[in-house]
This record gives structure tokens, C-alpha cells and sequence, in this order.
């Protein structure tokens, strides 16, 4: 497999990656591994998420949480081992996912009477617990969020894609009224919109998904969906109305403003460390990854060059100090066994959205040399009110990045009307059509093209009459793509 050498402004060279263009799964591939994200556990399907991996995933995490808990959640932590009986409940549910679940026989020296699930969603346990805790209509809503693991035993993995454990959060709420679930739903939704374009600088669709792909014992699921550079789609998170479903199932009632038992309204959300491999096919390239400033672990690495020289490392490092006092992120690299070309390769594959080389030279003018990660561009930034001049860097940055994003994702989004013009389109991203709904129809256009129902977009204004495929009436405008 060729692979590509690419120069930095030194004259230094990145360790090699397989062309986007030639191999992009292999290209995806070696920035995982490259990067040290993560690493092959010694369990089928599973990973180790190493710490720069793991300081990715805590600031998409923050992002996350500060938002929940902003719009009044609170984070719990249930068992990870869900009784069989309780997972049999909800026949739609247990259907949808037996074909994933691992089972616990045995504790110990002892066979168990009753399997245990390794949980692979916590509805189970959080419907029957908010039997035990839910009392009267004052007890609503339950605004509910746990962060933790879940288990599904895939037969194809890849790292952070789709491993059989993977990090997430699930939310699962109970509302009085089902106006106010469907409030919980699309807030919730909102609020993925939000920490991937504006955290992650990556645009993305929403809408509501088909009966065929919502979620099982779902009324309705709802989607983000984010175009990688290879035209695929990424589904980056889901929020789903439970209508009344779980609760019936469960036998969770309330004491109703009436005075009589009611059933309340359920919601789930869900996004996990699928964002991480987002991040990476929405904006990495030839030298690696690129990190938007805000999910970045470090927004900015201070690089002192020639440090052997007298007062470098002293002068260097004291503007990584004032960095870091002033809230930037700040990796100090004053590894003294590599050269400043290798510590610049080394963190333009890692992704660091700044660089700031500083020199004896640079010291002497009381300046430093910046570099973005994002375009490559070179500037003199003086080293009075370094600070500030770092931090809208960052915001132009962050920008740039959305925006070089939505621009790819709009001009490989094509709006067809037959279906020619749709296999043509989805083998470069997206293709917006009028389809009848029907689920044969959905299958067929999948076989025949490849490419799936990604979700149906609010504004349903619709541009033509018949379905795309089958010339039925149209019904839903919707997005189509392959999926990963």
C-alpha cells in the first residue's frame, strides 16, 4: 500500500498515512493507531482507550454534561447486570436487541438461577426503578442521565465505529404529559446539534428517522446525521419519544393531578465515543487528526527551539505559563532527545490546533512564530498580549473549521428526483429525495443503491409528488446515503 510523506514548513516529515483518496478506511486506520487513541483489547470486538483518546472523549464529554445538567438533569449510575426477566418486558425492545446481548450464567462456583444481561441500554433498570421512585404527578418530571458502558456483541468491528463495548451516555426521562416528552425529545436532539457544530465544527442533519430504523419500543427516533469525507453518513446521536411504551410495560404510574393512576411519558438520548471517529473522518488529513479548539486536549503546544541555548526553555516555558493562567490548554514540549522538526510533525498528527515556536531570536524581538493547524499559516505573533492574540486565533480556528465542513457537506448533498440520479449522488454523500415511506420501498432502494433512509428533515416542503424509486405518492423528504 502506497502511503504519502508530507512536509511541514521545516522541512521535517509526519510518519505515513494512506491517502485519503486511495484508502480511506486504511487512512482512518492508521491516524487511529498512529495517534495512540486507542488499542486492541484482548476481548473480541473490544478497545482500550488510551489517555489522549480518553481527553478527547472528556471534553466532548464535558460539553455534553455542562448542557444536561444546564437544562436541569442529574447524572445517576445504575448496574451494568440486568435479570432476564426484566429485560423480557417490552417485547419490541427484547427483540430489537437480543441478537447483540451477552449473558452472566455464572457467579462464582455457582450456576445462577436466572441469566443476567450485560447491559446493552438501561431502559430495564430505569423503568423499574422509577416504579419504585415515582409517586405522584409533583415527582415529574425525572430528568435522568447516566455515563457509563454498555455491551453489544457485534460480529464487525472498528475502533470507536462500532465496538462490542463502547462509553456513552443515556439519558431517560418521565414526563407527565406526552407534549412534554416531545419537548424533552427534540431539546435533547438540540443539544447534539450543539456540541457537534459548535464544539466540534461538524454541521450536521436533523430529523426524524423511519419506522424500520427507529429504535425498538420507540414511538418515534430522532437523528443527527454528519457527512464524512468519504461521503458517508455518521449517525452522531439519537433522541427518542417512548411514548407511554415502556412505562405500560413496567407498570410505572403516578398519582395524576385528577387523582387517578396514570402512566407518564418517556424519552431516551444517547451519543457516544462513536464522536470520537467522527471528529477524525470530518476533518483529519494527510497529517493526521485536526481537532477543533474546543474538544481539543491541548489548543495550543509551546515548542522551544534551539533550547539548548541559554534562557530559551525559561522564556518559552513562561509563555506557557501565561497561557495557561489565561484558561488556554497549553502542552509545554521540551523533550530534549527529538528534534523541533519531530515535536512539530508529532503534534500536526495529533492534531493540536496551534503551534507557537519560540526561539533565541524570537525571545530577542519579544515574539513567537504561530501556526495553525488547520490552513498552515505562519504568523508573527508578538509576545505582549500573547494571550489574547492566541485566543482569537482559536476562534478563527474553531470557525474555519464549521465552515470548511458545511461548505464539503453542502456541495456533496444533492436534491435528485429520480432514481438514477440518486444512486449517482449517494456515491459522493447524500441525496435529498421524496420517498413514499414505504418500508419494501426503503429495503429495495438499499439493495438496488447501497444506501439507506438517514432521516426525514423537518422542513418537509416537498419538490416532487411521486416517490423517487417507486412512483408512489410521496409522503416524507428525506435524506438517503451510505452509513457506516
Amino acid at each position: 500500500m502506497a502511503k504519502t510523506e508530507s512536509k511541514n514548513g521545516k522541512g521535517g516529515f509526519v510518519q505515513r498515512l494512506t491517502p485519503r483518496d486511495e484508502d480511506f478506511a486504511q487512512w482512518y486506520t492508521d491516524v487511529v493507531t498512529l495517534t495512540d487513541l486507542c488499542d486492541y483489547a484482548p476481548i473480541r470486538g473490544c478497545m482500550v482507550v488510551k489517555p489522549y483518546g480518553t481527553a478527547i472523549w472528556e471534553r466532548i464529554k464535558e460539553e455534553m454534561d455542562s448542557r444536561f445538567k444546564a437544562s436541569g438533569h442529574e447524572n445517576v449510575m445504575m448496574p451494568m447486570l440486568i435479570p432476564e426477566n426484566l429485560l423480557l418486558k417490552e417485547a419490541e425492545h427484547v427483540e430489537g436487541f437480543a441478537p447483540e446481548v451477552a449473558w452472566v450464567t455464572q457467579g462464582g462456583k455457582e450456576t445462577l438461577q436466572e441469566r443476567l444481561a450485560i447491559r446493552p441500554t438501561s431502559e430495564a433498570l430505569f423503568s423499574v426503578m422509577y416504579a419504585k421512585w415515582l409517586q405522584s404527578w409533583r415527582d415529574l418530571p425525572l430528568l435522568y442521565n447516566q455515563w457509563c458502558s454498555v455491551l453489544r456483541w457485534e460480529k464487525t468491528t472498528r475502533p470507536f465505529l462500532r465496538t462490542s463495548e463502547f462509553w456513552w451516555q443515556e439519558g431517560h426521562t418521565l414526563h407527565e404529559t406526552p407534549e412534554e416528552a416531545q419537548e424533552e425529545t427534540m431539546r435533547m436532539l438540540d443539544i447534539y446539534r450543539q456540541v457537534c457544530e459548535d464544539a466540534m465544527a461538524m454541521p450536521v442533519y436533523t430529523g426524524r428517522k423511519s419506522e424500520s430504523e427507529k429504535f425498538a419500543g420507540a414511538v418515534a427516533t430522532y437523528s443527527i446525521e454528519a457527512m464524512m469525507q468519504d461521503g458517508k453518513s455518521l449517525q452522531a446521536g439519537t433522541s427518542h419519544n417512548f411514548g407511554d411504551n415502556f412505562t405500560k410495560a413496567y407498570d410505572v404510574s403516578f398519582l395524576s393531578r385528577e387523582g387517578k393512576l396514570a402512566h407518564p411519558y418517556g424519552t431516551s438520548w444517547g451519543a457516544s465515543t462513536r464522536l470520537i471517529g467522527a471528529l477524525i473522518m470530518a476533518h483529519g488529513d494527510e497529517r493526521g487528526l485536526k481537532l477543533p479548539p474546543r474538544v481539543a486536549p491541548y489548543q495550543v503546544v509551546v515548542v522551544p527551539v534551539a533550547q539548548h541555548k541559554e534562557g530559551v526553555i525559561e522564556g518559552a516555558k513562561a509563555v506557557a505559563d501565561e497561557l495557561s493562567r489565561a484558561g488556554i490548554r497549553v502542552k509545554f514540549d521540551d523533550r530534549d532527545a527529538v528534534s523541533p522538526g519531530f515535536k512539530f510533525n508529532d503534534w500536526e498528527l495529533k492534531g493540536v490546533p496551534v503551534r507557537l515556536e519560540i526561539g533565541p531570536r524570537d525571545l530577542q524581538s519579544r515574539q513567537a512564530v504561530s501556526v495553525r493547524r488547520d490552513t498552515y499559516e505562519k504568523e508573527i505573533a508578538p509576545l505582549d498580549g500573547i494571550a489574547e492574540t492566541v485566543k482569537s486565533l482559536l476562534d478563527s480556528v474553531q470557525s474555519n473549521m464549521f465552515n470548511t465542513a458545511k461548505g464539503f457537506m453542502d456541495s456533496r448533498t444533492e436534491t435528485v428526483t429520480d432514481f438514477e440520479q440518486l444512486k449517482e449522488a449517494v456515491k459522493r454523500g447524500f441525496a435529498k429525495a421524496m420517498w413514499c415511506g414505504g418500508a419494501d420501498c426503503e429495503e429495495e432502494i438499499k439493495q438496488k443503491s447501497g444506501a439507506g433512509t438517514r432521516n426525514m428533515p423537518f422542513d418537509q416542503t416537498p419538490f416532487a409528488d411521486v416517490c423517487v424509486h417507486c412512483g408512489r405518492p410521496a409522503r416524507h423528504a428525506t435524506y438517503f446515503a451510505k452509513a457506516y
